[in-house]
């Protein structure tokens, strides 16, 4: 009999993945801005572990090579690979990782774009090819005919699983979706023996329809940080409070309460029709031995940065500059996907 376990992100990890933009994205109007951003990201992530870049264009590959080589990261610190993608939102087209009997397998789910919002055919392929280009060399990789995003499920490491309503159930993913079936089907692959589900929470700008990435996170089995809004008169403070009310009668597996870790909700930032961006602090990445951070050159960005740091008292936190990101609805846990030890 199969043990299935769905490790939380800060279980040790060999790399981090990402999708690169490029000239045919919807990046293509500001490469020069996103590209520092990865590049940022990258270099962060080598000075802890190994990195797996994906571009579908040979000269940027190329180019990220030379930028990262010029910036002091060891070639064997990264691996190259050249694979067609829509976009970059590694985070849910990327595989999920689990741990079958102790061995490491990726669960390849379909990806369609948050319910069909964008074209997704590239992206929900990306795994495979990647995968048969060899770079995921340690672990088996298993096809779930099921509509998955990582950014849309956080885990404790210990069978909890805790999402929103709002995404899981929305009927453009899987059409007979109800919190029994979505359930099961995380049991069946995941190895889940508890949802925790918010019904509650939503970000102005937000594409994925309020993925827990961007709202509520684990940061160890008995903690969970949260993006708290104070104002009234914002926009976000009806569903927000209510979800803070919400994670407050949550308990552990254990019975017990959780610890609950406000961060405070970013000045509103705009593009430039107007429309408001989700700036959020509660998509970071763990990584070994480090936590990035999102920042967005506002005031609030001290107090996120101490605020993650006091959940992480044993990790640096690395600030990462994502203005660049949020014009595109997404941060930077929305571009990177983990792979825990012994994928690669």
């Amino acid at each position: 009999m199969s043990t299935i376990v769905l490790p939380p992100e800060w279980a040790p990890q060999c790399a981090v993945l990402l999708t690169w933009p490029h000239e045919q994205t919807d990046w293509a109007d500001r490469l020069e801005e996103v590209d520092r951003t990865f590049l940022e990201i990258a270099i962060a992530v080598c000075k802890y572990q190994n990195l797996v870049i994906n571009c579908q264009s040979f000269p940027r590959l190329e180019a990220i090579a030379d930028a990262l080589h010029e910036n002091g990261v060891p070639p064997e610190k990264v691996a190259l690979f050249c694979a067609p993608s829509n976009d970059t939102w590694s985070r849910d087209h990327g595989p999920i990782t689990i741990y079958d009997n102790e061995e490491p397998v990726l669960l390849d789910f379909h990806f369609n774009a948050w319910g069909g919002k964008f074209d997704s055919e590239k992206d929900d392929q990306i795994t495979a090819t990647l995968y048969e280009l060899g770079a995921f060399d340690g672990a088996a990789l298993r096809h779930i005919p099921y509509i998955l995003e990582g950014g849309s499920i956080e885990t404790d490491g210990r069978g909890t699983l805790l999402t929103t309503s709002a995404c899981l159930l929305t009927p453009t993913r899987n059409p007979d979706a109800t919190k029994e079936k979505v359930e099961a089907v995380m049991a069946e692959h995941l190895g889940v023996k508890r949802t925790l589900w918010l019904d509650h929470g939503y970000l102005a700008g937000d594409d994925t329809d309020s993925h827990i990435d961007t709202l509520a996170r684990f940061c160890d089995e008995r903690t969970i940080c949260y993006v708290q809004c104070l104002d009234t008169e914002d926009e976000h403070y009806a569903e927000l409070s209510a979800m803070e009310k919400q994670l407050q009668s949550f308990v552990d597996a254990d019975g017990a309460p959780y610890k609950l870790v406000p961060l405070p909700m970013a000045s509103a930032a705009y593009d430039e029709d107007g429309q408001r961006l989700p700036a959020t602090y509660a998509n970071f990445l763990i990584i070994n031995e480090a936590v990035l951070v999102p920042v967005y050159g506002v005031p609030e960005d001290q107090a996120a940065l101490d605020a993650i740091q006091s959940c992480f008292p044993d990790r640096n936190i690395e600030a990462i500059d994502c203005r660049s990101l949020i014009e595109q609805h997404g941060s930077l846990h929305c571009v990177t996907m983990q792979l825990p030890e012994g994928v690669i």
